[in-house]
């Protein structure tokens, strides 16, 4: 593939963007220094020549590399996937993810993508300073049965203001913020001894099997597979 240095340079700059690069095996033929640090490699020659699933945990690896496959096999993107990244050293934190494939010839040689990760709010935009009690009611709330027209009610403002509004802000509509609030619930409830089936209902979801799928699409993980790789990596 032909991806210049100065490329790769550029995004060695950016502390809160993953971004690699691979091969029509999903092997990794470039990574910017971010992906390195929180995987807990020396240098770019650690990483070269490998899968996802040889470098993340499993079976979280083998979800990213399946992904990957996906990507080259089909040559179709995937777009501004909300996801939640779980590194070896422990860290985690939710992020929004692009995938492209790379082509030549009319043929797919590759593929490219950025994980972006999703900040709070600046206390100084003037729509936070908007929201904030709102936001706050949400975060306090979201285990409960709220939807987004509660929320905009509470905001005092229509449900297209709100997704606007919510959407310059935090990156994300209301209704995928809700439920990152929720997911994040239930992440934090999977280090206790609570059933999976507590943690789905203290989490605000309506039953075991609508939280499962939305543990798997988000977390690329069951929720019994996460709580074991937090386990191994405790």
């Amino acid at each position: 593939m032909d991806l210049s240095a100065a490329q790769h340079a550029l995004f060695d700059r950016l502390p809160d963007v993953v971004y690699f690069a691979k091969d029509t095996q999903a092997r990794y033929t470039h990574a910017n220094q971010t992906l390195l640090r929180r995987l807990g490699l020396p240098d770019l020659g650690a990483l070269l020549g490998k899968t996802a699933a040889q470098v993340f945990p499993a079976p979280l690896g083998q979800h990213y590399w399946q992904q990957d496959l996906q990507v080259i096999r089909s040559g179709a993107s995937l777009h501004e996937l909300l996801e939640r990244h779980l590194f070896p050293g422990g860290q985690s934190g939710w992020c929004l993810t692009v995938k492209h494939p790379v082509r030549e010839g009319g043929k797919v040689r590759g593929m490219v993508g950025i994980s972006r990760d999703l900040k709070g709010p600046s206390t100084q935009d003037p729509v936070y300073q908007r929201l904030s009690s709102s936001l706050a009611w949400a975060r306090q709330h979201c285990t409960d049965p709220v939807g987004v027209a509660d929320l905009a009610r509470h905001a005092d403002l229509s449900v297209a203001q709100l997704e606007r509004h919510v959407l310059a802000l935090l990156q994300l509509t209301p209704s995928r913020w809700l439920l990152s609030l929720r997911l994040e619930s239930a992440v934090a409830q999977l280090d206790s001894t609570a059933t999976i089936a507590q943690v789905a209902a203290d989490s605000g979801f309506a039953d075991h099997s609508a939280f499962a799928r939305a543990f798997r699409r988000h977390l690329g993980v069951s929720p019994r597979d996460y709580r074991q790789m937090r386990l191994k990596m405790a």
